[in-house]
C-alpha cells in the first residue's frame, strides 16, 4: 500500500488522467444533481468552539502518545439556527476509509428522490449493509449502481475514459454543492483493487478515496438538519445512522459500541443519542 504522503501528491494528476478527456457531459449521460433550492448548511466559525476543539486535541493527543498533528477535527454545534463551528486541521486531506460510504449513502438517496433510482429490496440491504455492518461488498454494488460502472478487466482507452467519467459522478455531485478538496470515486475493498478498480489509480495508488473533517461533519449535519437531498429523505438517512451505544449482549454492534460510541461508555454520558458511520 501506497504511503499516505504519495497519495496526497497524486490525487490532483489522477483526477485530470481520470476527467479531463471529456470536456463536457457525453450525449445521453445520467448525471447526479443536486435538489433544486439545495440551500448549504449555515455556519459561522465560534472562537469558543476552537478552543474545546484545540483543548479536546490536545488532552486526546498527550493520553494516546500522538502528535496534534496526526488528528484532524471538525465540530459544529446545531443547537442554534446558525451552526458554530470550529476545526483543528478540518481542511487536512485524509485517507478516509469507511466514512465514504455515507457520501455514498447520500448520493444514494438524491437518486432515489429523483427517480432516477428505484428502491428494491435488493438494493435496501445493500444500503443497509454498507452503513450497519460497514459492508465493503455491499459498497461495492452500491458504487455499481450509483454510476453505471462495473469492476472487471481493464479496458482500453476509449471505453476506459467513459467508465472513468462515470465513476466521477459523485465528485461532480458534491462539487455542485460547493464542497471541496474531497475526491470520492472509489469502491472499497478487503484486501486491493485489481483489473479496471487498479487502471483507475493508475498502477501507483493514485486517485484514492480522500475527505476533510469539515466536509464529513457539514455533510453529517445537513442531514441532521434535514437538508440533504430533502427533510424525508434526510430522516430516513437518519434511520440508517441510528446507533445504540449502551446495547449490551447481542444487541451490541461493534460499530456502534465502539468508536464514537465507546467514548459515551468511558465518559459514562447517559442518555445521549448517537447518529454515526464508523
Amino acid at each position: 500500500m501506497s504511503k499516505p504522503k504519495r497519495l496526497f501528491s497524486s490525487v490532483p494528476l489522477a483526477l485530470f488522467f481520470a476527467v479531463g478527456a471529456f470536456s463536457q457531459a457525453p450525449q445521453g449521460e445520467t448525471e447526479i444533481v443536486p435538489s433544486k433550492g439545495y440551500n448549504r448548511l449555515a455556519m459561522e466559525r465560534s472562537a469558543e468552539v476552537d478552543s474545546l476543539v484545540k483543548a479536546s486535541v490536545e488532552k486526546a493527543a498527550a493520553a494516546k502518545g500522538i502528535k496534534p498533528e496526526e488528528v484532524a477535527v471538525s465540530l459544529i454545534d446545531l443547537r442554534g439556527e446558525v451552526g458554530k463551528w470550529g476545526e483543528h486541521r478540518g481542511e487536512d486531506r485524509t485517507y478516509p476509509a469507511s466514512v465514504v460510504k455515507m457520501f455514498y449513502l447520500v448520493t444514494l438517496y438524491q437518486q432515489l428522490a429523483d427517480g432516477k433510482v428505484q428502491m428494491t429490496k435488493e438494493l435496501e440491504r445493500g444500503m443497509s449493509d454498507m452503513i450497519v455492518t460497514s459492508s465493503n461488498e455491499a459498497t461495492q454494488y452500491i458504487v455499481d449502481v450509483l454510476t453505471n460502472t462495473s469492476s472487471g478487466g481493464e479496458l482500453p482507452q476509449k471505453e476506459f475514459e467513459l467508465w472513468s467519467y462515470r465513476r466521477n459522478r459523485m465528485n461532480r455531485y458534491f462539487t455542485a454543492m460547493g464542497y471541496t478538496n474531497i475526491n470520492v470515486n472509489q469502491k472499497t475493498h478487503c484486501e486491493d483493487a485489481y483489473g479496471v478498480e487498479q487502471q483507475f489509480r493508475n498502477y501507483r495508488g493514485e486517485n484514492r478515496n480522500m475527505l476533510t473533517a469539515n466536509a464529513s461533519a457539514r455533510l453529517i449535519a445537513e442531514v441532521a438538519r434535514g437538508l440533504a437531498v430533502s427533510p424525508e429523505h434526510s430522516k430516513k438517512m437518519l434511520e440508517v445512522l441510528k446507533r445504540d451505544p449502551y446495547a449490551t449482549g447481542r444487541e451490541a454492534n461493534s460499530q456502534a459500541v465502539e468508536f464514537a460510541g465507546r467514548a459515551l461508555l468511558d465518559l459514562k454520558i447517559e442518555g445521549a443519542k448517537l447518529w454515526s458511520k464508523a
